[in-house]
């Protein structure tokens, strides 16, 4: 098994911006865990999302939202993927740099669980390749819209039980660091 691990948009806007992070607690510590396990023996891979549209509140190229976070920036990475779609894979190369590299599995951590996060993980799988999502390394926030209220918890919970059913295998960071 050749694995690369994925870092998706862990950027500003989720600690200092409109979107907080709030569940799991540790988050962004597993997250650094993940990647500085990782260096030197997996690819890291760091996702940046940003919108086009400059009528979106957040994620505007060169904002402090936009940035990535401090501590993923200082951290080394074989390859910056920007993407302008929940799915990382969606208009960007990476599926052509895997594919070079003979990866067939990819670890995600990052945010949002329950948008990029679970996106990326099922294109993943629709491309043929193995998925490991980090419970504890991957982070969502409350939603209420008008389809109805979830909790941060909830919501987390629920897309780890779905990607587990059939898509990823959803494991911690300490049994993924083992595993290197």
């Amino acid at each position: 098994m050749s694995r690369a691990l994925l870092v998706i948009d862990v950027q500003n806007e989720y600690f200092t911006g409109a979107l907080p992070i709030t569940h799991p607690a540790g988050h962004l510590e597993q997250i650094l865990a993940a990647m500085d396990a990782a260096a030197g023996r997996v690819p890291v891979i760091v996702v940046q999302h940003h919108f086009p549209d400059p009528a979106m509140p957040f994620f505007q190229k060169g904002t402090p939202g936009w940035e990535l976070h401090p501590e993923v920036k200082r951290r080394p990475h074989a390859l910056l993927v920007e993407k302008t779609m929940p799915g990382s894979f969606t208009g960007t190369l990476l599926e052509s740099w895997l594919r070079e590299q003979g990866i067939d599995t990819v670890t995600v951590a990052g945010y949002m669980t329950h948008m990029c996060c679970d996106t990326t993980a099922r294109q993943a799988v629709h491309l043929g390749l193995k998925v490991e999502f980090l419970r504890d390394a991957t982070g969502t926030l409350a939603l209420s819209n008008s389809a109805g209220e979830v909790t941060a918890e909830e919501l987390h919970r629920s897309i780890l039980c779905a990607q587990q059913m059939l898509l990823s295998e959803v494991l911690d960071v300490s049994t993924w660091i083992k595993r290197l």
